[in-house]
């Protein structure tokens, strides 16, 4: 698996990363049931494919629970990066997530995530998409200064988007950023090269545009952008659009890690068989961000 430096971390991470999200269970935003089987199969999985980073959250269901119970032993084997701010509330049926910005807050989700995935420190900890008031407001650059202190988290990041992370990277502070972005999903594409420019490392979520339309979150609204692009005309003969998609996200020039979900092992042998075929050649890439310009879809900032 090709690596890449996360910034001024340091740390040497796939630029396949895994997000486990999709083992959050079904009271978390839909999401799809999951036995322990699944997951202790699934997490083995990426770990034995030698993918190294391993994102999740304090509100991904059960997420952080199954890390720790199924690969908590093979902790030297990967990068762990989750996210705080969160909450997550009993409402029945399913579970309300809530984001609460204090320092107690912060800290308590610190405590919880280590508990859960068994392990004495987590490598990346970041901020669950604050504007950039709420983080003014808690004074929670200082709640994660305070909290690196102790040895409890490495490094400190933000998850967020414009047009608040535009100001969190003029902050200086973050030593990386989780951004949306996708060739169905333009809007961050200057961003990502503006994090790295400030040396941070730059974590992709939704490089796959979340799925074809009624598969997992796939958007419908979205993939209009890629049949008016003609992006079919693109692809290399029997690769699928969500492998044309991933390359494409691979070829941003800032990347450091995309992190795609499933629950699924064939699934997971599909996206690293895409990754290690490597980016899109200079001429494919070009060609395609000339058209989903001319399709509407380009960079905000």
């Amino acid at each position: 698996m090709q690596k890449r430096q996360l910034g001024r971390t340091g740390l040497e991470v796939t630029s396949l990363g895994f997000g486990a999200m999709e083992i959050r269970g079904p009271r978390i935003w839909g999401g799809r049931p999951v036995t322990d089987s699944d997951a202790e199969r699934i997490l083995n999985a990426v770990l034995d494919a030698g993918i190294n980073f391993i994102d999740t959250a304090y509100d991904y269901g059960r997420s952080e629970e199954y890390i720790g119970r199924f690969i908590s032993h093979r902790r030297s084997e990967y990068f762990l990066a989750t996210k705080c701010g969160c909450t997550v509330v009993d409402a029945g049926d399913h579970d309300e997530t809530p984001h609460v910005w204090t320092r107690d807050n912060l800290l308590r989700n610190v405590d919880v995530s280590l508990r859960r995935m068994k392990t004495d420190y987590i490598d990346l900890m970041q901020l669950h998409n604050p504007t950039i008031e709420q983080t003014d407001e808690g004074q929670l650059i200082d709640v994660l200064k305070e909290i690196q202190a102790t040895g409890k988290v490495r490094w400190i990041g933000v998850s967020s988007t414009l047009p608040h992370i535009t100001k969190y990277i003029e902050t200086g502070v973050f030593d990386s950023f989780q951004i949306p972005y996708s060739a169905l999903e333009r809007d961050h594409e200057n961003v990502i090269s503006a994090a790295a420019q400030s040396g941070a490392g730059t974590i992709i979520r939704g490089g796959v545009g979340r799925g074809e339309p009624g598969v997992g979150l796939g958007n419908g609204d979205k993939w209009a952008a890629w049949e008016k692009a003609k992006l079919d005309e693109l692809l290399d003969e029997g690769e699928s659009r969500t492998a044309f998609l991933l390359r494409f996200t691979l070829s941003h020039p800032d990347l450091t890690t995309t992190i795609v979900g499933t629950k699924s092992p064939e699934h997971l042998t599909e996206n690293i068989k895409i990754a290690q075929k490597g980016v899109l050649s200079e001429e494919v890439y070009e060609e395609a961000k000339r058209r989903l310009l001319e399709a509407g879809q380009s960079p905000k900032a």
